[in-house]
């Protein structure tokens, strides 16, 4: 009788024990509150940007400023050469110089602070913000446009620390000065 018994629960311990793992419910659930909070702030802060960044533009009537698909707008101040219509592309390193000022045109980052840049088109790691690196794509060789940027293509939330606070658009003068393409 004890030996049925031992036999019947070994069957029992047996049976139970080659069950496939359960998978635990998580104790607290998230929901996407905060990242919808978030983009809808975002949202508010762009449009808000866009509509002084366009009054700024409005009342330069001498520029003629042009608007990209990405986000900013620009206007072409000087030409270059007239027999080169070449644009950086990808891969190609290019140098150029560039200044940072707030929409009151007071300076807060210069070109000669900057330095001439050399930068590998797209393939770089270099420390740009990105209305940079998208906008430097729009210059042939020798030319010098004026950038307007608001704040998701300039420094965004960060800013500078001790010169541009966060979420503030910028302005930049940008000349590129030279292309040697990828070969």
């Amino acid at each position: 009788m004890m030996r049925t018994l031992f036999v019947y629960f070994l069957l029992i311990f047996m049976a139970t024990s080659c069950q496939s793992p359960q998978s635990r419910a998580p104790i607290k659930t998230t929901s996407g509150s905060f990242i919808e909070a978030s983009v809808a702030r975002n949202k508010l802060i762009y449009k808000q940007e866009k509509a002084i960044i366009q009054a700024l533009i409005k009342t330069d009537s001498l520029r003629n400023y042009i608007s990209t698909e990405s986000g900013f707008w620009y206007t072409v101040t000087q030409k270059g050469s007239t027999t080169s219509t070449q644009k950086p592309a990808l891969g190609d390193l290019i140098t150029f110089t560039y200044n940072v000022k707030d929409l009151e045109g007071n300076v807060i980052v210069s070109a000669i602070e900057n330095g001439i840049q050399t930068y590998k088109v797209d393939q770089s790691n270099q420390d740009l913000i990105s209305g940079i690196r998208d906008g430097v794509k729009l210059l042939s060789p020798g030319e010098k446009a004026t950038f307007i940027f608001p704040s998701y293509k300039a420094y965004g939330y960060y800013g500078i620390e001790k010169k541009l606070g966060t979420n503030e658009p910028i302005t930049s003068d940008i000349t590129l000065v030279s292309i040697n393409q990828n070969q």
